[in-house]
């Protein structure tokens, strides 16, 4: 499979704040290869192989206080990396990964992000990887 390069979307409202995290259209994307994930989101940084991926579904629209910027959710632990408010991906780890801080701790199950074209994310994601 060819690489598959996801941009994020930004609503125009959150474009100031998260530039001031260091979350910009050129600092963050995600890329699946037939071997990995690897999601960027201006400093921060998750990468898993892509057999560690166990589906991907779109979810959404998302209140703002619970997506926009870098979230740690209390209910699962997963992440977020989100820069919208409309629809999502939530992508799901067979073994949990870090991603939220330096180190390796906490880890997530799932991580959601909000890229520009969330289907074709998902079907990136639903191509199983060679081997």
């Amino acid at each position: 499979m060819p690489a598959h390069r996801s941009a994020f979307r930004f609503d125009p409202a959150f474009r100031v704040p998260l530039a001031l995290l260091g979350v910009r259209p050129e600092t963050s994307w995600v890329v699946v290869d037939d071997e990995a994930l690897e999601i960027r989101f201006g400093p921060w940084r998750l990468r898993t192989d892509r057999a560690n991926v166990t589906g991907a579904q779109t979810g959404g629209p998302y209140r703002w206080w619970r997506a926009v910027g870098p979230h740690l959710s209390l209910a699962d632990g997963g992440v977020t990396f989100g820069s919208s408010t409309a629809t999502g991906v939530c992508i799901r780890f067979g073994t949990a990964v870090p991603g939220l801080w330096p180190g390796s701790r906490p880890r997530h199950p799932a991580a959601t992000v909000t890229v520009t074209d969330p289907d074709a994310l998902v079907r990136a994601l639903s191509v199983p990887p060679p081997g």
